[in-house]
This record gives structure tokens, sequence and C-alpha cells, in this order.
């Protein structure tokens, strides 16, 4: 007698794996504006500021900001990192990770044009001090400082005990680095950082840039009047009209794959300059 096999059961249905939430977006400005005081002696230092940058994977954005003296591109750094009186806007909407912007926060790092230190601490205390600031205790934050210091091109064994006033501007300047992140922030900050410094410094200290912000996988604003500057560090340029300024143009550039002297002698490298440079002159003559 013949038997016939029953058909096997059928599988059971595979869950479709869930779809991971959207990341928000790093930064948001929308339509943002900034005036200062009232009635004839108002002042609008942005207006209708609008731009959006992501939450990269594999690396943070970096977005250099080019436009004449006073447009307002120190106002758009200070007001993404909460900091008053810029803070908030007067119009529009400023959010960071997805949140409406509230006051200065631990994400956020500045550094400035000017070697902001305190003077009466060593390199090294200057180093820590924001660790000194968490409740870090003091073995490790100077571990952590002395980790820093080398980063940043100084020398630990030489420079550690130092102060400020002992210290070239390019070196107060890596100092003001390793002290914000060493913080390891999501964003930094960067309002002219080397526009005091020679060229063979700021070529060095370029390169020293590229290669920390490639190892922190931060998100970096960076204000800068130098459009060779701006064209070799940047993922996107963002270039502002005169004040009120607005974004006019938003250009994506090449990345910085080689020194920073080495590429500002490549053919390619100067075309690109001399476009970027051709929309600022005409901004500045009025047109």
């Amino acid at each position: 007698m013949s038997t016939t096999a029953e058909p096997a059961p059928a599988p059971a249905p595979v869950a479709a794996a869930p779809t991971p939430a959207p990341r928000p977006h790093i930064v948001v400005f929308d339509k943002v504006g900034k005036t200062y005081g009232q009635g004839p002696n108002a002042y609008t230092a942005i207006k209708d500021v609008s731009f959006v940058v992501d939450d990269r994977l594999d690396h943070g954005e970096f977005v250099a900001i080019l436009g004449p003296s006073g447009c307002g591109k120190s106002t758009i750094l200070r007001m993404i990192a909460g900091l008053s009186p810029q803070h908030p806007p007067t119009t529009g909407r400023v959010e960071v990770f997805g949140k409406p912007v509230g006051g200065a926060g631990a994400d956020r790092g500045m550094v400035f044009q000017d070697y902001t230190s305190f003077e009466h601490l060593s390199v090294v205390d200057n180093i820590a001090f924001g660790l000194e600031c968490r409740g870090v205790p003091r073995d490790e934050r100077r571990a952590q400082a002395l980790l820093w210091l080398e980063k940043v091109g100084l020398d630990p064994k030489n420079d550690a005990s130092k102060y400020p006033h002992e210290l070239s501007g390019g070196m107060r300047q890596r100092v003001a680095i390793a002290r914000t992140l060493i913080l390891n922030p999501r964003i930094i900050l960067m309002d002219e950082p080397f526009g005091a410094l020679d060229p063979p410094t700021r070529y060095a200290m370029q390169d020293l840039l590229v290669n920390l912000w490639r190892e922190q996988q931060a998100t970096v604003f960076f204000i800068t009047h130098s459009i060779e500057e701006a064209v070799y560090l940047g993922d996107r340029v963002l270039i502002m009209s005169r004040a009120p300024g607005t974004i006019l143009h938003e250009l994506p550039m090449p990345p910085p794959d080689r020194p920073a002297r080495e590429m500002h002698r490549d053919p390619a490298f100067i075309e690109v300059v001399n476009r970027v440079r051709d929309i600022v002159e005409e901004l500045e003559a009025g047109k």
C-alpha cells in the first residue's frame, strides 16, 4: 500500500526588521533673524538665515563660513553655542540635535580668535580645566591633558609647566584647541582661530585641525576671512551677504586629501579658490 507524504508546513513568516528612527539633524537654522534694540536705534545683524547640517555616520561635516566683516558670522556661531546676547534669536528657529537651543552646553565647544587662556594656570592645568569643572580626579585629568598636549603638537616634558605668557601665538592656540577637544564635544565652533598666525604656522594649524577633526568625528563650524582656508578645510562653504547677513551661496568643496601647503599649490585647488573669490568680491563690491 502506497502512502502519500504530507506537505511540509510553510515556514513561519520572518518579522521585518524595525525601521531605525531617523537621526536628528546636528544643527537647523530656519529663517533665523537677530535684531538688537528697538525703534530707530534697532540694528539687524542677520535675517532669514536657513541651513541644515545632517548627522553623518562616518564623520562630522566641516562647515566654513565666509562673508564681509559685520555680516553676522559670529552671531551664527554664538547662537549655536547658546551664548548671549546673540542667543536667543529674534525670529526663526535654531535647533541642535533636534531640540531648540536653550543655552550653552557641554556638547558644544568654542575656540576664539584671541588666545583665550587662564594666565595664572600652567599649560597642562589650562587644558585640564574643563575636566576639573566636571569633577574628574586630578591624576586622571592630568594624564588626559598631557595626552592632548602631545596630540596638538606640544612637548609634554618642556611645555606642560609653562604659562601662557611664555608661549607663541600658535602654541597658545594649540592649548585652546586641546582645552576644547579634551571635553569631546559633538560640535566644535571656531571663530577665526588662525587669523593672527603667520602663513607657515597657519598651514601647520590647518593640518593639525584636519587630523583632530577626523579623529573626533565632530561637526565643525569655522569662521574665516581667508578664502584659501575655507576651501581647504570645508566640506561646505556658506557665503553670507553684507549686513543684515543672510546665506547667499552653499558650495560643496573637495576634501583636504593632502597637507595644506601642498594642496594650496594645486591648479585645481587654485581654480576653486578663484571661483569663490569672484563671488566674495562681487558681494564686497555691493553687487
